[in-house]
């Protein structure tokens, strides 16, 4: 859906489990289009990167509740933004639910200031 959720470094808290967006993005993600630039090699340039289509429901807890790949897993349908819904590609920026203009990249970011980057998304750039 073009949001860019799924290309955020996310910190994971070791003893809860519980999972931390950070407003810091991927270097291969175009910050202004919310695509990825290196999407056919994409797990080949980013060790960690997660193919989305092959996940089941329990593996997409560190995505957020708005994301259309873990609705679908959950069996929740797409949200009324979505673009296959809306027939409009620009939908998911026009709704909020984007991350254009409100990320930086990892090549800005050193990897020991990712804490400082926490951030906690609200109204529709939810992560919850």
């Amino acid at each position: 859906d073009g949001c860019g959720k799924c290309c955020l470094h996310k910190l994971q808290d070791v003893d809860t489990g519980q999972i931390f967006y950070t407003d810091v993005a991927c270097r291969y993600l175009d910050l202004k289009r919310c695509q990825c630039t290196a999407y056919d090699k994409r797990d080949q340039v980013v060790d960690d990167c997660v193919r989305l289509e092959s996940e089941s429901p329990e593996q997409m807890g560190w995505l957020p509740d708005s994301c259309a790949y873990r609705r679908i897993a959950e069996q929740r349908g797409l949200p009324d933004w979505h673009p296959l819904l809306t027939g409009d590609p620009q939908s998911t920026r026009k709704t909020g639910n984007s991350i254009v203009g409100m990320v930086v990249s990892e090549r800005d970011v050193g990897d020991e200031d990712l804490e400082s980057h926490i951030v906690k998304w609200v109204g529709n750039n939810g992560s919850e």
